[in-house]
């Protein structure tokens, strides 16, 4: 990422699994502070409610281009049960981020990991493994790199 100075990144936090979760925005903060990026963490019980929590924060302006943060970056964790309540849960927050991130052009890392045992999320999520959380902040740093490379264009 090559801009000295970045707003401010809102990370939403799922906390059913808090230690995977605590795991995950590890690895977030550690890619968000490379690059000097300042976040506040907010918390929701699970992933199916990090959507609309996004959604309530762009409605009263707390994210956006004028709000307070102009990016998200949402960690949580769905793990396989014995009931169909895994692929709800899996596809509705996903797509709830998606319709998000193209309704008001909001950089978005999705970091909601979808595994089917504990030990799977484990690989993904440890920072000293496959780093997801890392990844999904790089994302969002990527998305936010781009916003302002459109906007300095149009500019011209």
């Amino acid at each position: 990422m090559a801009r000295k100075t970045s707003p401010s990144v809102l990370i939403i936090e799922a906390r059913f699994y808090e230690d995977i979760a605590e795991e995950l925005v590890k690895g977030a903060i550690e890619e968000l502070e490379t690059y000097g990026v300042q976040y506040e963490r907010i918390f929701v019980p699970g992933a199916l409610e990090i959507p609309l929590a996004l959604s309530l924060a762009l409605a009263n302006g707390f994210v956006g281009r004028a709000g307070r943060h102009r990016a998200c970056i949402a960690l949580g964790c769905v793990i396989r049960g014995e009931t169909s309540h895994y692929d709800v849960v899996a596809k509705e927050s996903s797509a709830g981020l998606h319709q998000l991130a193209v309704d008001h052009a909001v950089p978005i890392g999705n970091g909601i990991m979808t595994c089917e045992t504990r030990e799977q999320a484990w690989e993904r999520a440890a920072v000293d493994r496959r780093n997801k959380g890392g990844s999904a902040a790089a994302a969002c740093l990527s998305l936010m790199e781009l916003e302002h490379h459109f906007s300095s264009a149009s500019r011209r």
